[in-house]
């Protein structure tokens, strides 16, 4: 029996001050917010940290779980060779506790965007999606499956 490979990631959706998110623009999936992969040995907390710190340059800590994500699509990396397997990741909302602006090897710009704007930034579906579960959240851990090649397609989505 093979055993079951998946990547295991983290997003954060951090606030302000003043309300406004941490956006950042990335090489290739345009603007999101920010997150990554969980290195081996690595709880998801300090992932989370490490992640934004590195693409933002933005101190956080972490407030709540808000979501948790399958991207059961195998599909190719970037190189066109590589397969991607199985992707889970675990959203979480963030506030900002300090460090300043700044880009890194994998993003070219980031910002702090209005709340009703951030919509209008980003054009990933997945993000999307998960940017609106943001939204509508109401306490309870959003669960959604979907795969996002060749197209976006929303498998499950349910509050549990």
């Amino acid at each position: 029996m093979k055993m079951p490979t998946h990547i295991l990631a983290v997003g954060g959706i951090v606030e302000n001050e003043k309300g406004d998110i941490l956006l950042v623009k990335t090489l290739h999936g345009g603007w999101v917010f920010p997150g990554g992969q969980v290195e081996i040995g690595e709880n998801l907390m300090d992932a989370l940290c490490r992640e934004i710190k590195e693409e933002s340059g933005i101190d956080i800590v972490v407030s709540h779980m808000i979501g948790v994500y399958s991207n059961t699509g195998i599909h190719k990396w970037y190189d066109n060779e590589t397969d991607v397997p199985t992707k889970l990741i675990v959203d979480f909302t963030c506030k900002a506790v300090g460090g300043e602006l700044c880009t890194s090897d994998e993003t070219t710009e980031s910002g702090w965007v209005a709340k009703n704007k951030v919509l209008d930034l980003i054009t990933a579906p997945a993000i999307r999606t998960r940017y609106q579960a943001y939204l509508e959240f109401d306490g309870t851990t959003n669960y959604m499956e979907y795969v996002t090649k060749p197209e976006f397609l929303q498998k499950l989505n349910r509050k549990i």
